[in-house]
């Protein structure tokens, strides 16, 4: 699947910015690069960043905007874990190895907030991630991870939130219990890669929007990128195209499957209803399968998502389909409009864990299965690492294996959504 576009969707991110927004121009020249990144979203933003801040002449090629794509659609939830959590990372790793990338995404916390901080720019920085649990029987799976955290990871930071407590923290009837992690929070994500794009300029990066790479072959111990009727050379290739490599790379394409996911911002809420709805202003997600997550706006919106499609569709009337799931959280908004309506694409593995890799000079990051601002940024510090020379935290990565979907992107998102028939029926049961 591919898609793209000259301009962003109207989601609420793209509105807040609408004055804001840089444009880059299309790649017309040819030359030669250290580094050529596919690819501006964060994967692709962040290892641009770190690399040219290194010395290395790095060029990004995107084929529509900056963030076009679920980089620039997210709930903005920086939420610290993988997808598929720990337990399919420690079998394939073990123990020790699992901590070092444990380790690595508490860094990734703490480095997305230093990061705009660093390089001068706003993100709309929030504090705090709430996960819930809407069945008295998941109550258990809060206290699990806290356990597992503080014992087999060594961190400490999570608050088990009782039924009692509760309303302190949401006013809402449908959660049991919560799991309050500090070091998580929420952010604006076009806002987090505008700013990425504007600091890889200015470390001396080239960035063009509008340029569609068509194909790559090897070529002089790098190689050679077809993209706008003219042609690069790099020695390195970075492939952080998500969703949407498609034919580019067919051998990493068939580790995902692109699924359909979308959310809503209502209107402008007052400040007396915001605050009732989330008092602490914490992010929210819960733990079923088919998960709800939620979060205010600076303007006080409710951002409110979940909905995914398995066969990469997204409903016609993205409003309509996601107003029920607002309203069993909070029915005291059943009256208040939605301004903003929006979906995309995101990739997902066959087992939810990350797609790191990388071979001859040609690396790769995907698969982050719904779960990216801090994966992302991981990822990308090892992808960085390993083309300046340390590829310890890479070669942890490239030993979790993800298996390929059957040929024919149809037929593996039908396999993918039967299979996953069975766990939206255990939401209910």
């Amino acid at each position: 699947m591919f898609r793209h576009s000259a301009n962003h969707i109207d989601t609420y991110y793209a509105h807040s910015l609408k004055d804001q927004l840089v444009s880059y121009a299309p790649l017309q020249a040819s030359g030669h690069f250290d580094v050529a990144i596919i690819g501006a979203g964060f994967s692709g933003l962040h290892t641009g960043l770190r690399l040219a801040l290194a010395g290395k002449k790095v060029v990004i090629l995107e084929a529509s905007r900056v963030a076009w794509a679920a980089s620039g659609r997210n709930g903005g939830q920086a939420i610290l874990g993988w997808s598929c959590d720990m337990p399919p990372i420690e079998k394939a790793l073990g123990h020790e190895r699992a901590k070092i990338l444990w380790d690595s995404m508490v860094w990734a916390s703490k480095e997305i907030q230093a990061l705009p901080v660093r390089h001068g720019f706003d993100v709309d920085y929030r504090q705090g991630h709430l996960w819930t649990s809407v069945l008295p029987r998941r109550e258990k799976f809060l206290h699990e991870w806290q356990e597992e955290a503080a014992n087999k990871w060594q961190y400490d930071q999570l608050q088990f939130i009782n039924r009692n407590e509760m309303p302190e923290w949401l006013g809402t009837e449908r959660y049991q219990a919560g799991l309050y992690d500090p070091n998580g929070g929420h952010l604006h994500p076009l806002k987090l890669a505008q700013g990425l794009a504007q600091a890889f300029v200015q470390a001396g990066g080239y960035l063009h929007e509008h340029s569609k790479v068509t194909g790559y072959i090897s070529h002089q111990n790098g190689y050679r990128i077809d993209c706008n009727d003219t042609q690069i050379t790099a020695d390195v290739l970075v492939l952080a195209c998500n969703a949407y490599i498609d034919q580019l790379d067919k051998p990493v394409a068939r580790k995902i499957i692109p699924v359909g996911n979308y959310q809503v911002a209502t209107e402008t809420l007052s400040a007396e209803l915001a605050t009732s709805l989330i008092p602490k202003n914490v992010c929210v997600t819960d733990n079923q399968f088919v998960l709800d997550y939620f979060r205010l706006t600076p303007d006080n919106r409710l951002l409110f998502g979940g909905g995914c499609t398995y066969l990469g569709g997204l409903p016609k009337d993205i409003a309509k389909a996601t107003r029920p799931f607002i309203n069993r959280v909070f029915p005291q908004l059943k009256n208040v409009n939605i301004d903003f309506a929006w979906g995309g694409h995101l990739d997902i593995t066959m087992k939810r864990t990350p797609d790191i890799g990388g071979e001859n000079n040609r690396y790769w990051m995907q698969g982050y299965s719904g779960h990216g601002v801090l994966p992302t940024l991981a990822a990308a510090r090892a992808v960085s690492d390993a083309i300046l020379g340390d590829e310890s935290l890479l070669s942890l990565y490239q030993d979790i294996h993800n298996p390929s979907f059957p040929p024919g992107e149809r037929l593996a998102s039908t396999i993918e959504a039967l299979g996953k028939a069975w766990y939206r029926l255990r939401d209910f049961i």
